[in-house]
This record gives structure tokens, C-alpha cells and sequence, in this order.
């Protein structure tokens, strides 16, 4: 996977514009940042619990191993360019209203629910 390839897939949205639930797109925005980040570190905290268990279970792993691990140059390179697209998916957000601003404004949901109640 190459940089460009994982900014493109982590900015990738739904047609129309966001709907915004909240009092302020920016609490919005901070909001959809951080449960973001939230998702993101409970999937890795039980992906991590389980490598830990099983390898320690079948004596692979011993007490202080993983935090005395150093990364050699390939997997210092392949967790550089993970940590590019974790921060892309994190601020996708932002990114995506940067886009619909640079495009020009489009319909949110809503107002389409709201359009096609109104012609029935």
C-alpha cells in the first residue's frame, strides 16, 4: 500500500453532504475526531491482548519483551507509513469538508429528506 493510496481510501465518503447532529459543526467535527481515535485504540488494544496471550500461553513470549523491542529499518518504515494513514482516517473530517468546500456546496441528507417530504 503507498501513501497516496491509503490518504485516498481513508478520505473516502458517502453522496451529499454531512449531516451535523450537534449544536456546532466544530463540536461535531471534535467529536467524530475523537471517537475515531477511540475505535481505533480499542480494536488495537484487543488485536494487542490476544498476540500477548497466545504468545505467551505457548511460551513464545516472555515479561518485558515487547517493550524492550526494537524495530529494524523495513518495520521502522512499514509503521511510519501506517501511522500517515491512522492520522489521514483520524482527520478524515476535516479533510472531507475541505473537499466539499473546494467543490462547491452540495445538498446534506436532510435537506433532500426534507425536499422530496415537501413535493409528496
Amino acid at each position: 500500500m503507498s501513501l497516496d493510496h491509503a490518504l485516498d481510501a481513508a478520505g473516502s465518503k458517502p453522496a451529499g453532504k454531512r449531516p451535523y447532529f450537534l449544536q456546532s459543526p466544530e463540536t461535531e467535527r471534535v467529536l467524530a475526531i475523537t471517537m475515531a481515535v477511540v475505535q481505533e485504540l480499542a480494536v488495537t488494544r484487543q488485536r494487542l491482548d490476544t498476540l500477548e496471550r497466545l504468545l505467551q500461553a505457548r511460551g513464545l513470549l516472555a515479561d518485558g519483551q515487547i517493550d524492550a523491542f526494537a524495530p529494524d529499518a523495513q518495520a521502522a518504515a512499514e509503521r511510519a507509513l501506517w501511522s500517515q494513514a491512522y492520522i489521514a482516517r483520524v482527520l478524515r473530517i476535516v479533510q472531507q469538508e475541505n473537499e466539499a468546500a473546494a467543490a462547491g456546496d452540495e445538498p446534506a441528507s436532510e435537506d433532500v429528506a426534507a425536499e422530496v417530504a415537501r413535493v409528496r
